[in-house]
């Protein structure tokens, strides 16, 4: 160790040579200007020669400052190369969602960078099915779950509240109108997923019965009820705030000015004794971007 030169004076030395300044690099390594110096100064006589030429707007580096710093650069890149082989990776932590197709695609995927942070500070993994993972058993961390918010044993968040209207392709909007009467819009092809409760219940607040008919379409996934809308195959219910993109797309067209508050809600749900510290505060980051 008696061959080598004063260690904390080298970083001194390569912030001064970057900066241009004892004074800048002093602000670079939270010390003093009269500590910098002091460090260089006991590298330069650890080596015999000095490392900088001092001028009225700074330091400059001698040709000797130059080339003795571009070898400790490198002798430093070699000694943080062999500490990051050595060293035991830090893994993220994982929080596992279960969620089902549609709400992955329409609200999950385009705020999963935001959700993991920036830089990254936890994976987020997705069970993208249709079935109700068993939570208590751990299959996943948390769930996005549909409907009233009561599921026994597990403790609920609300994520989102949606309200429903009609919308259409452009061209079968403007044949409508923008303020089509529920009447006239059961006239044409109605599309849902497998629950048809939400357009029973547009209808009826209305004053209209919905009666299924074979020119109505059913989808298995929401998103796929979206993509039919647009196709021109007949009128979707859009769900807000879930849906809001193929309205500012220009993708489809509101037919009607009724809306109706949608009894079901998003729900974040987790074991009743959740408690790590990664789990909640992605749902606090979940809430965030659903508000």
């Amino acid at each position: 160790m008696t061959t080598l030169p004063p260690l904390d004076g080298l970083t001194a030395v390569l912030a001064a040579i970057r900066a241009g300044s004892f004074t800048a690099a002093a602000d670079e390594l939270g010390l003093t200007h009269g500590a910098v110096s002091r460090r260089i100064q006991s590298v330069e006589r650890w080596l015999g020669t000095p490392l900088f030429e001092r001028h009225a707007r700074g330091v400059r580096a001698t040709p000797a400052g130059q080339r003795f710093a571009r070898e400790v650069e490198q002798a430093l890149a070699t000694i943080s190369q062999s500490a990051e082989h050595w060293r035991p990776r830090r893994e993220l932590e994982t929080v596992r969602i279960s969620v089902v197709p549609s709400f992955a695609k329409l609200w999950l995927l385009p705020r999963l960078r935001a959700l993991q942070g920036a830089p990254a500070e936890l994976r987020i993994e997705l069970l993208v099915e249709h079935r109700l993972v068993n939570l208590e058993g751990r299959e996943a961390d948390l769930a996005i779950r549909y409907g009233a918010g009561v599921w026994p044993g597990l403790r609920t968040h609300l994520l989102m509240r949606e309200t429903l209207f009609p919308v259409a392709a452009a061209d079968i909007a403007q044949r409508l109108g923008p303020r089509a009467s529920a009447e006239r819009i059961a006239q044409e092809p109605l599309l849902h997923d497998s629950d048809t409760t939400q357009w029973r219940a547009w209808l009826q607040s209305c004053g209209q019965r919905y009666r299924p008919r074979a020119r109505d379409r059913r989808f298995e996934d929401y998103d796929l009820v979206l993509a039919a809308a647009e196709a021109g195959l007949g009128i979707a219910l859009l769900r807000a705030p879930l849906a809001v993109s193929a309205l500012a797309s220009g993708r489809l067209v509101p037919v009607s000015d009724h809306v109706i508050h949608n009894k079901a809600s998003h729900w974040i749900v987790t074991r009743a004794d959740e408690d790590r510290s990664s789990v909640l505060r992605l749902i606090e980051r979940m809430s965030s971007e659903s508000s």
